[in-house]
């Protein structure tokens, strides 16, 4: 048998595991189910993609984060968020599992060192959350960020309160608070060299995702 055969014979295997094993589970929601067999079926495509460990993983996790759709109100957003931040050097994109992405820069956000909004920024925040009170099926993710300089205990707590910062803004404009999430990277997930001041300046930053639950 071919290597080609054995990989879709795998994922057939796996495909009908899954449907077995989530069938049997009365108890669970629409939405687990949908993760659950997401995660098999990416496991798998990892495996079809690259026979090892890390492929694997590589593709539960995509299966996993599965189940956000790219409405038009999605397309909306983007569109409006485009052109609110034109100029700012915030990039607006949407992700490979349909989440809307905007990687907003220091130079707009916060000082260096600091976690009070700048405001450069509130009008991005206000963009962002006009029309999320009419979308009850939508989540909102805010991940802050630092560069390298202090210790990895001050960068943590400054990455959290950064995007606490953010999530206290829009919570004031009207957004259920209960609707979004925060996180604190700290410095562990540069997207510059950190050994020059620009490489640092790139990466003091916050990070925003809005995605939509499919309502099936």
């Amino acid at each position: 048998m071919t290597q080609k055969n054995t990989a879709l014979t795998t994922m057939a295997v796996a495909t009908c595991a899954a449907a077995v094993l989530l069938t049997g589970c009365a108890t669970m929601t629409p939405q687990q189910k949908g993760a659950g067999t997401g995660a098999v079926i990416g496991a798998v495509a990892g495996q079809v993609l690259g026979r090892d460990s890390k492929s694997t993983a590589i593709g539960a996790g995509l299966g996993a984060l599965g189940g956000y759709i790219w409405s038009k109100n999605m397309e909306d957003k983007k569109r409006a968020m485009e052109q609110a931040t034109a100029g700012t050097g915030t990039v607006v994109t949407q992700t490979t599992d349909n989440q809307l992405k905007l990687s907003i820069p220091n130079d707009i956000s916060f000082e260096t060192g600091r976690y009070d909004i700048r405001p450069n920024l509130r009008p991005i925040l206000d963009q962002f959350a006009q029309g999320l009170a009419q979308q009850p099926s939508t989540e909102v993710r805010i991940v802050g960020h630092t560069d390298n300089v202090g210790s990895d205990a001050l960068n943590n707590s400054l990455s959290v309160n950064r995007a606490q910062s953010a999530r206290d803004h829009l919570v004031a404009r009207g957004v259920n608070a209960n609707r979004i999430r925060i996180e604190g990277r700290g410095e562990r997930e540069p997207v510059a060299d950190n050994a020059t001041e620009s490489g640092r300046a790139r990466n003091r930053r916050i990070e925003i995702f809005l995605a939509e639950r499919s309502s099936s």
